[in-house]
């Protein structure tokens, strides 16, 4: 049993330090956050969409058509 109870402050030592580095994330996080929200004034997350793909040269093609046949019709 001595091999068990020489363990048992080590592990506890590992898991108060695991513990410990996980609040610290978590508080980091949690700042983060308040100084987003004085910097910019909102509490609220926008969501950004993504840039726009570029039309392939068809797709460029074929709106450049339909535009010009529209313009030919007005």
């Amino acid at each position: 049993m001595s091999g068990m109870s020489d363990l048992l402050p080590g592990m506890l030592d590992l898991l108060l330090r695991s513990f410990y580095a996980a609040l610290e994330v978590w508080i980091t996080i949690d700042r983060l956050k308040r100084a987003a929200r004085l910097v910019t004034g909102s509490d609220q997350l926008v969501e950004v969409p993504p840039d726009p793909r570029p039309l392939p040269l068809a797709a460029q093609r074929a709106l450049a058509e339909a535009e010009s046949r529209k313009a030919a019709l007005d």
